[in-house]
Order: structure tokens, then sequence, then C-alpha cells
């Protein structure tokens, strides 16, 4: 198998590793993409990036209030 941050997974295609990633472990490599985009454009000033683990994705939301989403125009 393959070891990615101190875990092993089997030979074969990973869907989801538990640090976000999709990967494909062979005997002579491991390659992986990860299952994530970062947020590039929304309100800087008022608006923070925050990752969430459990959907493997960033949420962008309001400074004063975590509770609010906040609008993303572009991810990279």
């Amino acid at each position: 198998g393959c070891i990615m941050d101190g875990k092993l997974y089997p030979f074969g295609e990973i869907a989801r590793t538990k640090s976000c990633f999709r990967c494909s472990c062979r005997p002579d490599a491991m390659h992986c993409c990860s299952l994530f985009h970062t947020p590039t454009g929304y309100d800087k000033e008022n608006c923070k990036v925050v990752f969430n683990q459990k959907s493997c994705d960033y949420d962008v939301v309001q400074k004063s209030d975590p509770s609010k989403e906040c609008f993303v125009y572009s991810r990279r």
C-alpha cells in the first residue's frame, strides 16, 4: 500500500483521504489531487475563510457572524 499522513492506504483508487485528497496508490508511486478549491474572490474585509474538514471544502463566512456565509465569486 501507500502511506500518507501516517495512514496506510491499499493499492488502487482512494476516493478520499483523511486530509481531503483523492489518490491513486500504485506500487511505484502515489498520485493525489485535492478535493477542495481555495476561495480567491470574496469580500476580504468583512469575510474570512475557514476549512471545513467534514465537507472537504472551504467555507467563507462573515467575520462578525460566522454563522452567515459570504458570496464567493472565484476559486482556484
